[in-house]
C-alpha cells in the first residue's frame, strides 16, 4: 500500500514521527513537508504550497496522512483530479481549539483567533478517519466543538460534532525509545555520595509552567535539601525571564542549562537523572515525559492531560500528585530518599509507544482504512 503523509510544519516531534513511522512502516511512504516555521501562515498557505507538491509527484497514493498543521478542505479541492479516490486521515499532534494561546498573542487579544480551530474542524469533518495522539486529547477536541460551534451567530451544525466523533480513534503517539538503550549505563548507584538530579526536559515555554517547578525546586533548596538540577529542552528568542533568573539564583546546583544538541548527550542526561517533576499546564502527549520515564526517571505529575494514560492505574498514587503543595511533600520525600527513585523500574510503563509494537498498529488501522472503509 502506499501512504502520503502531509507535514506543512516538518520540525521537532512532528517530523521525528513522519520519519520514523515512514521507515518502520512495511507500507511506501512518500514524506511532503515545508519548513517548520511561520505556524499560521502553515496553516493558511501550506495547503496550497502540498497541493502543487503532490501534483507534481509521480507517486499515486492509496491514503493520504495529513497532520493538524494542513486546511485539509483546501488541499483536497485543489489537487481532486488526483486524489480523489484516496481516504483522507487526519492526524492531531495537538489542535488549535483547546491549545492554549500565549497571552502576548496579539490575535487573541483581537478576537481572531478562531479561524486556525475553524480549519482543524473543517479538516476534521472531512477526513474519513481522525486520529489523535492520546485519548485525553481526543476528548478534550471533541468535547469542547459544541460550544466553539455555538459561539457562531447562527446555522452552528452541531450534528457534525457526532459525525466527526464516530469516526475518530486514539492513535498513540509512535516514539523510538529504543534508541535509548545503547546509552543505558550498565549500573547506576546512588550511594555514591552525590546529590540527586532532578530533570527539566521540555520546551522553555509558559505552558510548560516553568514558575510553578522552579517555586517547588527553590523551597526544596531552602529546606536545607541537596539536590542538582539538569535543565534541558529547546529555548526561543521570547523564553520565560523565569529561567536565566533562576540559573543565576541557583548558580552550583544547575549542572547543566540549555539545549542539547547531541541525542547521544541528551540519552545520558535521561539515564542519570533521577526525578522529573512535572508541572504542565498543557500536554497532550507528552513526549519528553514519556522519553524520560523510558529512561528510569522518577516522574512526578499531575493528575491531568494525558499523563495518566502513561502510568498503569494500580501505580498512581506513587507518580500523580493533587497540587502544588503535595508536589512539594513527595519531592523532598524522595529527595530525603533518593534511593527510592533510582529503584523503580519504569521503562516498561511506556515501551509500548515504540514504533516496534506501534508501527504495525499503524499499518493495519490504515490497511482496513483503504480496503473497506473502517475507521474504527
Amino acid at each position: 500500500m502506499k501512504i502520503t503523509l502531509l507535514e506543512p510544519y516538518f520540525t521537532g516531534s512532528h517530523a521525528s514521527w513522519a520519519r520514523e513511522y515512514a521507515g518502520c512502516s512495511r507500507h511506501q511512504v512518500e514524506i511532503l513537508s515545508l519548513p517548520g516555521r511561520h505556524w499560521k501562515w502553515r496553516m493558511h498557505g501550506g495547503a496550497v504550497t502540498l497541493a502543487r507538491k503532490f501534483i507534481d509527484s509521480s507517486f499515486h497514493p492509496d491514503l493520504l496522512l495529513a497532520t493538524d498543521m494542513l486546511d485539509l478542505t483546501t488541499f483536497l479541492t485543489l489537487t481532486r483530479g488526483k486524489s480523489a479516490q484516496c481516504k483522507t486521515s487526519l492526524y492531531f499532534h495537538e489542535n488549535q481549539l483547546t491549545y492554549p494561546w500565549s497571552p502576548d498573542d496579539r490575535d487573541q487579544a483581537l478576537k481572531r483567533d478562531a479561524h486556525y480551530a475553524f480549519i482543524n474542524f473543517a479538516s476534521a469533518l472531512a477526513a474519513d478517519a481522525v486520529l489523535f495522539n492520546s485519548s485525553y486529547h481526543f476528548h478534550s477536541f471533541v468535547d469542547e466543538l459544541p460550544r466553539f460551534l455555538k459561539s457562531f451567530p447562527d446555522k452552528n451544525e452541531l450534528g457534525t460534532v457526532e459525525m466527526i466523533r464516530q469516526k475518530c480513534r486514539v492513535l498513540h503517539l509512535g516514539m523510538d525509545l529504543r534508541r535509548f538503550d545503547p546509552y543505558r549505563p550498565a549500573k547506576i548507584e546512588r550511594g555514591d555520595g552525590k546529590p540527586p538530579l532532578i530533570l527539566w526536559n521540555h520546551r522553555w515555554e509558559y505552558d510548560k509552567n516553568p514558575e510553578e517547578f522552579f517555586a517547588v525546586l527553590e523551597r526544596s533548596a531552602a529546606a536545607g535539601l541537596d539536590f542538582q538540577v539538569a535543565i534541558l529542552g529547546e529555548s526561543f528568542s521570547d523564553a520565560p525571564a523565569i529561567f536565566r533568573e533562576v540559573r543565576e539564583r541557583m548558580g552550583n546546583r544547575v549542572v547543566r542549562f540549555g539545549f542539547v544538541k547531541s541525542f547521544a548527550d541528551y540519552a545520558e542526561w535521561l539515564w542519570l537523572a533521577d526525578i522529573l517533576p512535572v508541572t504542565s499546564r498543557h500536554d497532550f502527549f507528552g513526549a519528553s515525559v514519556v522519553q524520560a520515564i523510558y529512561c528510569n526517571c522518577y516522574p512526578l505529575l499531575p493528575k491531568r492531560l494525558a499523563y495518566p494514560e502513561h502510568i498503569p492505574n494500580e501505580h498512581h498514587s506513587r507518580f500523580f500528585y493533587e497540587d502544588t503543595a503535595d508536589l512539594g511533600v513527595k519531592l523532598e520525600g524522595l529527595l530525603r530518599n533518593c534511593g527510592e527513585a533510582s529503584r523503580q523500574p519504569l521503562t516498561g510503563f511506556v515501551d509500548r509507544y515504540d514504533w516496534q509494537r506501534m508501527a504495525p498498529e499503524y499499518d493495519d488501522f490504515f490497511e482496513r482504512l483503504v480496503s473497506d472503509g473502517t475507521n474504527c
